[in-house]
């Protein structure tokens, strides 16, 4: 069965890219397009190897200047953290011919490999971007739509003919019903599970999974014990959007604090979490200064959970926590796609009033809440509007958001909106 391709936000972008740098580095967690949106754009004109493939890999290892005579520029080298020992050679190219632009495009899976390869190898001469799974936005085809908090403040006009409480969601951004949202994050972004709609999601994700653990994690870091590593995930997505105390966890698996550290480094550094920091501000309140962890995908949360059906991923326990990664991740996705650093955080202090977002957005912060109920109601607001008292000027107008169909004003500078109006 042939794949549909999706259009990917961050197409401009990379085009961009390579237009100005001599190399472009693309990384993301595996199955999230890298290479089919790079044959896409450039395969016409570029070369093509995958040096995962060993005897491509064995090639690179033993002849590095004959490998890359053999693949000349433009070219595209997959999973370059195979063969780290290629950058220098391509950096000598480079700088042989120091004004062509767009010549390697290269892809990885570990960040923090690639990254800290590249910085050592190609300083000043790569664009770093990244590529993580399908947005909201990008599967429902709204590649440029803005954020919610980037639209022009709307001019005074007359009151509305009919209740606000009724007015659908605008610009473009008609909500999911309820079956069709939940089915969605039950699914998650990958893209393949997007084009090719029917397929068996605990199948798909199930294996993804265990080739994860089997590949990417061996290769970051050595685990001893892969069952209990897989202990460690289930547990995290069972504490996805809480405050994460990795003693607590450590004393469940029987592990120490200091090899958990090194496992959550490796889910950060394959793209499989987002750990999200407080916020801080000299406002006179103590604030926690525990962070918490997200899934960045829902599809990759709701499996490590058990949930295999909408209806009781919507109506189970942990239906907030998959509506606020999905939020997260929408936000997070969104910025990366246009090779912006996200800059998400939350608030809680030390009493327990605890704002679930606030996003940098230039000289201002946007709160925002998400709420489980689909019927906004002015008392969800409550935290928002005590964090903008809090923070004065510098927090701008929040936000609620929320799995139903309607675009409510809370008072007091906050607005309820659907999860796809963001």
């Amino acid at each position: 069965m042939r794949a549909t391709y999706l259009p990917r936000a961050i197409e401009p972008v990379l085009r961009r890219a390579a237009r100005e740098f001599p190399v472009v580095v693309l990384t993301g967690p595996r199955q999230a397009g890298k290479t089919t949106l790079l044959k896409r754009l450039f395969g016409a004109e570029y070369r093509y190897a995958s040096v995962e493939l060993p005897d491509v890999r064995l090639a690179a290892h033993e002849d590095p200047r004959g490998f890359l005579a053999s693949y000349p520029p433009p070219v595209i080298l997959d999973e370059i953290q195979h063969a780290p020992h290629l950058l220098p050679y391509i950096k000598e190219r480079v700088d042989a011919d120091r004004h062509r632009s767009g010549a390697y495009l290269l892809t990885g899976s570990q960040n923090l490999l690639v990254l800290q390869q590249v910085t050592e190898s190609l300083p000043g001469r790569a664009a770093m971007l990244r590529l993580l799974p399908l947005s909201l936005r990008e599967a429902r085809g709204r590649l440029e739509a803005p954020l919610p908090w980037e639209l022009p403040a709307a001019p005074p006009s007359k009151p509305p003919a009919r209740p606000a409480s009724k007015q659908p969601a605008q610009r473009g951004s008609k909500p999911l019903a309820h079956g069709e949202l939940w089915a969605a994050l039950l699914q998650g972004g990958y893209p393949e599970l997007a084009a090719q709609p029917g397929r068996q999601l605990d199948l798909w994700h199930g294996s993804y999974v265990q080739t994860y653990l089997e590949r990417d994690v061996r290769l970051v870091r050595q685990v001893g014990d892969l069952s209990q590593f897989q202990s460690f995930l289930r547990l995290l997505a069972a504490r996805s959007g809480q405050l994460l105390h990795l003693s607590g966890l450590a004393r469940d698996l029987g592990v120490a604090v200091n090899t958990l550290k090194a496992w959550l480094s490796v889910l950060e550094a394959t793209y499989q979490v987002v750990v999200l920091r407080p916020y801080f501000a000299n406002v006179g309140k103590r604030l926690v200064k525990t962070p918490k962890v997200y899934f960045t995908d829902t599809g990759t949360l709701c499996y490590l959970c058990g949930l295999r059906d909408p209806a009781h991923a919507a109506a189970g326990p942990l239906a907030g926590a998959i509506l606020e990664t999905a939020a997260l991740a929408e936000i997070v996705k969104t910025l990366i796609h246009r090779g912006e650093e996200p800059r998400v955080y939350f608030w809680r202090t030390a009493a327990g009033m605890e704002v679930d977002f606030v996003v940098e957005a230039g000289d201002r912060l946007v709160p925002l809440e998400v709420k489980l109920s689909g019927t906004p109601r002015p008392s969800m607001a409550s935290a928002v509007k005590t964090l903008r008292r809090d923070l004065g000027g510098r927090a701008g107008p929040g936000f609620v958001i929320h799995p139903g169909d309607v675009r409510l004003p809370l008072g007091d500078g906050v607005t309820a909106l659907p999860l796809g109006a963001l």
